[in-house]
């Protein structure tokens, strides 16, 4: 049986890609359940994730960003569940959840919408002006050292 070392892929994508597999894994780093979710990049900084949250409505919902984790919860209120009467058969699990996701450095949370049983969470990647990559003037060694400053946003 032959090995293959990856190593130098991973060499090549420190600190980019690694945003998704910290947003896949949860905090206790369990297998993925209920609910299902997809986690989709939508620009060369901006990220959604989208859970699949039926039968629950925004009052039963909460999103909460605290440090470096999105936490989702969801909860159904009793007074629904007495409301319907019997149910014969149930393929909609309606049953409460909390999924927790580990955030990259720098992601913040933009905002949340639930529409059509999908719950999205838009997520941005703001890199401070200090840790962002500057060019540096390759001098002469006969001419007098400069020094080098960063280049302020407007």
């Amino acid at each position: 049986m032959r090995t293959f070392d990856l190593a130098p892929l991973y060499r090549s994508t420190v600190g980019f890609d690694r945003m998704f597999s910290l947003l896949d894994q949860g905090i206790d780093g369990s297998a993925p359940g209920y609910p299902p979710y997809n986690i989709e990049r939508t620009g060369d900084n901006d990220y959604r994730v989208t859970v699949a949250v039926a039968g629950f409505s925004e009052p039963e919902l909460s999103v909460v960003a605290k440090e470096n984790t999105l936490t989702v919860r969801g909860e159904k209120s009793a007074k629904d569940e007495e409301k319907h009467g019997d149910v014969l058969y149930q393929g909609i699990a309606a049953r409460a959840f909390e999924r927790v996701f580990q955030l990259a450095d720098f992601v913040q949370v933009k905002g949340a919408r639930l529409e059509h049983g999908l719950l999205h969470v838009d997520l941005v990647r703001e890199i401070p002006e200090a840790k962002k990559p500057r060019t540096i003037p390759i001098g002469n060694a006969k001419a007098e050292p400069k020094t080098v400053e960063q280049k302020q946003a407007a």
